[in-house]
């Protein structure tokens, strides 16, 4: 089966913790606080944070949210990190069929004097949780700086990603969002990044592919030619 693939995007971390990123430059602007699920401005293009470790200070978001010359500011314009590692093969505008294996993060190094924590606007604290994984029929909510929280199943399961149904919507902004599982004891579980819509329904990666990948590319990087 194949589909038409429409990236979202608007013009305008567990598994490597204990790897070092490339250090941003200290001119962010103090009082600037880093959380998942705010908005955040690469160049020209608009997105939503995915993920905040506050313990190593690297946040994710979508690869194709990307800027040109890796600086990332918060929606009033002020520094808050640099790109450090990125992959990004989605095809935009494209079709392909359910076998197309999708990459699309990017982890961006945050400047050291701004705030980090890890609380998604609604007040839930986002955690990473390998053992919870992808699954159809999962209830799973996602946040978009545009569209908010809106809340549904996993439709399918597919190579590196997944698409959403039965409630959850998308715009035009919430590429990178988190996608997450809420928990009993009030907090919410990682378990993708939205990344474009397929067909009538969105997507996002899988957050197991991409940190798993986001660790392999800092051990290549560290480990040099």
């Amino acid at each position: 089966m194949r589909r038409r693939w429409t990236r979202v995007l608007t013009a305008a971390a567990a598994s490597i913790a204990a790897l070092a990123l490339p250090s941003a430059p200290a001119q962010a602007d103090p009082g600037v606080t880093v959380f998942p699920g705010m908005e955040i401005l690469q160049g020209t293009n608009v997105c939503t944070l995915g993920y905040v470790d506050p313990q190593t200070r690297v946040a994710f978001t979508a690869g194709h949210c990307r800027g040109p010359d890796g600086m990332v500011r918060d929606r009033n314009g002020n520094f808050v990190g640099n790109q450090a590692f990125f992959r990004d093969n989605t095809p935009d505008g494209a079709t392909i069929d359910t076998n197309h294996q999708i990459a699309d993060w990017e982890a961006i190094s945050l400047a050291p004097d701004v705030g980090v924590n890890n609380i998604l606007p609604g007040g839930r604290m986002l955690v990473s949780d390998a053992a919870i994984v992808p699954t159809p029929g999962l209830a799973i909510c996602h946040f978009g700086v545009v569209t908010g929280e809106s809340c549904g199943n996993i439709q399918a399961v597919y190579n590196g990603w997944f698409t959403m149904a039965n409630g959850v919507v998308s715009q035009k902004g919430d590429s990178g969002g988190p996608v997450y599982v809420l928990t009993p004891d009030g907090r919410a579980t990682i378990i993708g990044m939205f990344n474009s819509t397929w067909g009538q329904f969105p997507a996002a990666v899988s957050w197991q592919s991409a940190s798993q990948q986001a660790s392999q590319d800092v051990i290549s990087a560290a480990s040099g030619p």
